[in-house]
């Protein structure tokens, strides 16, 4: 799952949301550097990521992209789930989805100097170029897929990717919707995680 989902994923907790949130730029053991909270976020994110990258649900909506996209289509998966949480996302909360973009944003700020340097270096461009609504708009899915192909290790797939998501649009959403109630389930069961609506 992308960053829009990891903060929902965290429930009503910021410190679990600013752990899930830095969680892929902490390595190895945690070993006491962060608060119990942060830990937990962090233990939760990992756990996300496992459950999803093994997940029947999520590997179908992965082969479809596969041809273009290889060993890295579980990235593309999850920034167009991140889509689809967005454009369900009345289902899952009762919170706009701007107001909880703006409070995440709000939050992570405050705890900038608790986020990895790799982190503090990435975070200023995510609340400019506000990437988490731009998930809602495929033409936002667009713009990221081109950045990250233009700026990290994704191949240069974007147009056959984005022709691939509008003929397949519906199945894509369906699989988001049959897993992501899979996914709260497992937060709350096994993270104790609270969300209010």
């Amino acid at each position: 799952m992308n960053i829009l989902a990891h903060l929902y994923l965290s429930g009503d907790n910021n410190e679990i949301k600013v752990g899930n949130f830095i969680a892929d730029a902490v390595k190895g053991r945690i070993n006491g550097k962060y608060s119990e909270g942060i830990t937990k976020g962090i233990v939760l994110h990992r756990s996300i990521d496992s459950f999803t990258d093994t997940n029947e649900i999520v590997n179908q909506s992965k082969a479809r992209l596969r041809s273009c996209y290889g060993k890295h289509a579980g990235i593309v998966v999850d920034i167009l789930y991140d889509h689809f949480l967005s454009v369900e996302w009345s289902t899952y909360s009762n919170i706009e989805l701007k107001s909880f973009i703006r409070s995440s944003y709000f939050m992570l700020t405050q705890n900038y100097l608790t986020m990895p340097s790799r982190v503090q270096k990435y975070f200023p461009f995510l609340v400019v170029n506000n990437w988490l609504e731009k998930y809602s708009r495929l033409d936002g899915i667009e713009q990221v897929l081109a950045g990250m192909s233009r700026y990290r290790s994704l191949p240069d797939c974007t147009t056959e990717a984005m022709g691939i998501i509008s003929v397949e649009y519906d199945e894509f959403r369906a699989e988001f919707n049959d897993y992501f109630p899979e996914l709260i389930k497992m937060a709350k069961q096994k993270f104790g995680v609270v969300f209010s609506r």
